[in-house]
């Protein structure tokens, strides 16, 4: 598969460890320059060096930001632009959970957490990043849904609620920045990442057994799906998001 990311640049957000490392190495793996934000710099270094002594050829950058705080994405996308002279694919996969329980229990600033990272982060940073290059340049944009954004679960219902706002972001996004840009969504179902960790470290083997594909997702499972999106095999897809789950949504209801 001929993806033309060779010499492109990607920024990807929340990239220190899980769903945004993969990604990060698997378009390294392409050709594709990559500059890493999270909020931890000597993680983001770590990875940089990874990625630096597995493809030499390729440009990487590594730039700490809170991904929620406008002056810090500003400067990472501004160092991106100096860097490399410009975006070609941003992916939005910061994300955060404060909160475990019902709705009902759930406090303001907990809430406002969740909505400053999952929802309004991928407003600000596709905003900075059309400004400052994509408008000219074009590119794509990969948003880090959930498939919890299209379900009901316990305990996870305001998180899940910021994923079903993620989908509409991108369908929105789509539409205003088409043709330039495409925006598209990937909708990850279960993953072995850290943020996910309280839904299957005690119990893997058990949720595997329901699994039509028998795993739980690695996350190299969505890298896949966001190489796909981000190369030029998908130049007509736009508005989308994508279920990656090892077929979990497609379980009958009654065994």
């Amino acid at each position: 598969m001929q993806t033309g990311l060779q010499g492109k640049t990607a920024l990807i957000t929340g990239a220190s460890r899980g769903i945004g490392k993969a990604i990060a190495v698997a378009l390294a793996g392409e050709g594709c320059n990559v500059v890493l934000s999270s909020r931890k710099q000597d993680a983001l270094d770590v990875v940089a060096g990874e990625i630096r002594a597995a493809h030499p050829a390729v440009g990487v950058l590594a730039k700490a930001a809170h991904v929620g705080e406008e002056d810090q994405a500003r400067a990472c996308v501004d160092a991106t632009v100096a860097e490399f002279g410009g975006i070609d694919v941003l992916v939005n996969n910061a994300g955060t959970n404060p909160y475990f329980g019902p709705m009902v229990d759930l406090d303001a600033a907990r809430a406002a957490k969740t909505v400053q990272v999952n929802q309004f982060a991928i407003v600000q940073w596709t905003r900075l990043a059309w400004k400052a290059s994509m408008e000219q340049r074009g590119g794509a944009i990969i948003n880090i849904a959930s498939v919890g954004g299209l379900v009901t679960e316990h305990g996870i219902g305001y998180y899940n609620a910021t994923k079903a706002a993620v989908i509409h972001l991108t369908r929105q996004f789509a539409m205003e920045l088409a043709p330039a840009v495409r925006v598209n969504a990937i909708a990850p179902g279960l993953v072995k990442t850290h943020l996910a960790r309280a839904l299957w470290e005690n119990n893997e083997e058990g949720i595997s057994k329901f699994m039509p594909l028998g795993r739980i997702g690695e996350p190299e499972d969505i890298a896949n799906a966001a190489v796909f999106l981000a190369g030029d095999t998908a130049s007509w897809l736009t508005g989308q998001a994508i279920v990656v789950d090892g077929g979990a949504m497609i379980r009958p209801s009654i065994a």
